[in-house]
This record gives structure tokens, C-alpha cells and sequence, in this order.
């Protein structure tokens, strides 16, 4: 569904990402899991077009888009869910997810009726969805988070740190939540997770990211295995 091939991106003249290569299947969801620093932000930004990469390509469904601008991206399918949720505070829930179809050409009655499938998923927000995004709590802020960046009906969705911040409770509901956006609405998943544990326990394969490059990668089941992951990432 998507493949990086070999790229190198750049914040001046630091290299962020160094030959890096990675890909997604459609219907999987794969982590990527590393220590601040290590590239993870990057790659998802340089997917979206927000960092270009120096050189390298990433093709998504056979056409190269490392040059394509970032709405352009988004109306062909990925949308990235943003470490720190960056929900547009001062307007309402409601007006977040209209947001989200931004690049979509949507009649007012799809816009409703996807709004309400937004509800159904997340019901706290259709109790909090004429108040301001930025008085919620951080658990809230995510779902907005989540429910905007579906309201373009995304085929690959790509979630930056979901778990930041949020106690351990509402963690286990933004995973769930993951796992059901995956299997129910059949959306490709790539996750950046420093919760590796997590990360590893919902996905299908897994790149473990190192100084801006892939130290290790593999299937997650036998990745939670491993003696240098269970060191270096579990803190086993």
C-alpha cells in the first residue's frame, strides 16, 4: 500500500532520517517504536509531505508522492492523527471534525451523517460537541483528534504518539478504539508509540527506529520476544 524507499530528510543541514526504508500493507496496522530523537515524527511527516525528503521516494498505491503537497495526500487517502493532538481550541467539536473533510467535497447531509458515525464511535463527544475543542480534557482532545482525521475517510491513518499524556484508562480506550478503526472500518494503521509494549501488542509488524534509521524490524509477536527489544524498549 506504501512503501519508503531509502530516504534521507533533512532539518537544515541535520539529518533526521538516514536511508531509511519501510513499508504498510493494506489492512495492517505497524508500529514504529524508538526513543525521542529518533526519527519517528520525522518519517510520519515526511510521509505527509511537511518535511520533504533530501532524496529517496515513497510510493503510495503505485504513484510516487514525495513531491505531492500534503492536501494533496490527504485527498488521496492518509491523514496523520499529530503527537500532541493540536485540536483547533477555540472551536467547537463540532466544527473540528468539519475541519477534517476539509479537502472533501462532502454534501451537507454526508456531513451530518458522518458526523453522527463520528458519535456513534466517540458519544462523549456528541455531549460535548458545541463546546470548545480546547476545554477538554487530553482523553477528549484525542478523540477529536481521531474523529477529525476520519472524517475524510482516510484509507491509511497514521497516529503520532497516541498515548501522550493521558492516563492509563483512557490509554487502554484510545487503543481499543485503534484496533476497532482497523478492523471495522478497514483502515490501515501505521502507529508511532513510545509505549512500545502497546505498540507491539496490537500490531502486525513493527520498525524499531535508531538515530534516524531502522535498527531492527519484523513480525510484533516475535519482536516482543526479542532479548535487545525487551531490553532496550521494554525495560525488562
Amino acid at each position: 500500500m506504501l512503501k519508503v524507499n531509502n530516504v534521507f530528510s533533512y532539518y537544515g543541514n541535520a539529518c533526521a532520517l538516514h536511508d531509511v526504508s519501510f513499508e504498510i500493507n493494506q489492512g495492517e496496522i505497524v508500529s514504529i517504536i524508538g526513543a525521542n530523537g529518533a526519527g519517528k515524527s520525522t518519517l510520519m511527516k515526511t510521509i505527509m509531505g511537511v518535511v520533504k525528503p533530501r532524496s529517496g521516494s515513497i510510493i503510495y498505491e503505485g504513484s510516487d508522492i514525495s513531491r505531492m503537497p500534503t492536501h494533496k495526500i490527504v485527498k488521496a487517502g492518509i491523514v496523520y492523527v499529530p503527537e500532541g493532538r493540536d485540536v483547533f481550541s477555540t472551536l467547537s467539536v463540532a466544527d473540528n471534525l468539519e475541519m477534517g473533510a476539509y479537502s472533501c467535497n462532502y454534501s451537507q447531509k454526508e456531513m451530518v451523517a458522518l458526523q453522527e458515525e463520528m458519535y456513534d464511535m466517540f458519544p462523549r463527544l456528541k455531549e460535548r460537541r458545541k463546546q470548545a475543542a480546547g476545554t477538554l480534557s487530553g482523553g477528549e482532545q484525542q478523540m477529536v483528534a481521531i474523529a477529525r482525521g476520519l472524517m475524510s475517510r482516510p484509507k491509511l491513518i497514521m497516529f503520532d504518539e497516541p498515548s501522550l499524556g493521558l492516563a492509563p484508562i483512557i490509554v487502554d480506550e484510545v487503543f481499543e478504539q485503534i484496533k476497532t478503526i482497523n478492523d471495522k472500518m478497514k483502515v490501515s494503521v501505521i502507529l508511532v508509540e513510545q509505549n512500545a509494549y502497546m505498540a507491539l501488542s496490537i500490531s502486525n509488524r513493527c520498525y524499531a527506529l535508531e538515530n534516524g534509521q531502522v535498527s531492527m524490524q519484523g513480525d510484533s509477536k516475535v519482536l516482543i520476544e526479542d532479548d535487545t527489544i525487551q531490553k532496550v524498549y521494554l525495560g525488562m
